[in-house]
């Protein structure tokens, strides 16, 4: 099978090339255009998730001899969780060769965290079934590039770290608001206030509830932070 253009573009910012292109077809076949004769991506998926866990385990053992495993496990979370993966998907463009029914396309499937996720996963396990774990691991830890070094940043769950510092001064838990929702219904943006009983607030807009107040909690955390 010859690869069209615009995968064979694909395989160049993915930085592998198909020994056996028909994976790489299967790893981006959204179930909504799949059919008995154009299998799904849903098993390389599930293959491509315990790929990824590995590679990323193995790194964050490497990177860090000292770390204890409540050390490295919300690090490993932070790298290995649909945000993560959405990200790398959106930095290498897999949503412009996603192959979906009309109708997910219609309502945004190119650009939804989930579709997008999933989609790297079951990429991930077709350079895995292509060429085996070396390969893999050599496109994921180059893909996922400085996230290993960073992780601890990225790992922090803000919004427990602000509950933190509000009862560590005799405040109230922080209150979240949705205050906005634009865009249209397959994709909507959210935007979050937090409060704090003192009177601090921070906003935040993201493609789910749960992002903006993560965010909004992260940049109220730093502005309390700087004005220590």
């Amino acid at each position: 099978m010859k690869l069209s253009r615009e995968l064979a573009d694909f395989e160049d910012r993915l930085g592998h090339q198909f020994k056996t292109p028909d994976l790489l077809v299967r790893a981006l076949t959204h179930s909504s255009i799949s059919s008995k004769t154009r299998p799904d991506n849903q098993r390389l998926e599930f293959l491509g998730d315990r790929v990824l866990g590995l590679v990323m385990a193995e790194a964050l053992f490497e990177a860090d001899r000292q770390a204890s495993e409540g050390q490295l496990a919300p690090r490993f979370n932070a790298l290995v969780r649909k945000e993560a993966c959405a990200e790398v998907a959106r930095q290498i463009d897999i949503g412009v060769v996603l192959k979906l029914g009309r109708s997910e396309m219609m309502s945004g499937g190119r650009r939804k965290e989930a579709l997008l996720a999933d989609a790297m996963e079951a990429v991930i396990a077709a350079v895995y079934q292509d060429a085996g774990f070396e390969a893999a691991k050599v496109v994921v830890k180059t893909l996922w590039g400085d996230r290993v070094e960073r992780v601890d940043e990225d790992s922090r769950d803000s919004k427990t770290a602000l509950q933190e510092w509000a009862q560590a001064r005799g405040q109230k838990p922080p209150t979240y608001t949705e205050i906005a929702r634009s865009g249209p219904d397959h994709a909507p943006i959210f935007t979050i206030e937090v409060m704090l009983s003192s009177g601090e607030t921070a906003t935040a807009e993201a493609p789910s509830k749960r992002q903006a107040e993560q965010t909004a909690a992260k940049d109220l955390l730093s502005t309390l932070e700087t004005s220590k």
